[in-house]
């Protein structure tokens, strides 16, 4: 069970946000990114997932090729990075909370009291296109990633990674839930072996500022107009948009 604390951000919060944008430096990106709400775009999100598999395990990405019943539950979002040349996908990534329901990798894992007991999200289906832009996309997916948990009050990234995929999020300053546990197989994703790592989201600023990390000054100091994780999930643009506060409530029950 999660601690119960409102989601939304306060008022004096998105004060103090707009305030804190006006220290930081405009950058204008080559591509979006914001969150799937709509079978089109989920089906773009697919076809760059579906991509990138294909180039890496193969085997696993045959079974990629449609949506999954995951990109559309409660507490998920998708990522989705277009082009702003033509439009074309070139990134996604999908993001759960464990607000209303396990994390993926609890499927294969028992995670420690110590983060169970706070509030997680795990980023999962990663892929970026194999053009040049691809390294400055994942960059940017993940700083979405991070602005998301900041919004959702998120208390901890969680992420498993296979070699040497892993040796990026080392970059990024992300441990090992259990040092002693290694590779080990994961259900969602083709039993391949991966490392369970995490990362402390309010811990960020002053880790990455007194390791003079790079991502200091892209997530702290920069402002990417073209990175908006505020859009409709693909969940709630299932629920009509007259319906009733009751009818909502039943429907998420």
């Amino acid at each position: 069970m999660t601690p119960a604390y409102p989601m939304s951000v306060t008022a004096s919060e998105q004060q103090h946000s707009r305030l804190d944008m006006k220290s930081m430096k405009a950058e204008a990106l080559p591509f979006t990114i914001r969150v799937v709400s709509n079978a089109s775009d989920l089906e773009k999100a697919v076809r760059i997932r579906h991509a990138a598999y294909m180039r890496h395990v193969p085997a696993f990405a045959q079974a990629l090729k449609m949506p999954e019943r995951s990109d559309s539950e409660l507490g998920v979002v998708v990522l989705l990075a277009e082009s702003k040349f033509d439009g074309s996908p070139i990134g996604t990534m999908r993001i759960q909370t464990n607000e209303f329901n396990p994390l993926t990798l609890e499927q294969s894992v028992n995670l420690p009291h110590a983060l169970t007991s706070q509030r997680l999200a795990e980023a999962t289906r990663l892929g970026v296109t194999q053009e040049r832009v691809g390294r400055m996309v994942t960059t940017a997916l993940f700083k979405a990633f991070f602005l998301y948990c900041q919004k959702q009050r998120v208390d901890w990234m969680v992420i498993t990674a296979r070699s040497p995929v892993d040796r990026h999020y080392d970059r990024l300053m992300f441990k090992d839930v259990d040092p002693e546990m290694g590779y080990i197989p994961f259900k969602h994703v083709g039993n391949l072996p991966h490392r369970v790592m995490s990362f402390e989201v309010g811990a960020a600023h002053d880790l990455w500022l007194s390791a003079k990390h790079p991502l200091f000054n892209f997530v702290f100091r920069t402002y990417h107009a073209d990175i908006d994780v505020s859009a409709t999930t693909l969940y709630e643009s299932r629920i009509p948009q007259r319906a009733t506060t009751a009818d909502t409530a039943m429907m998420i029950a």
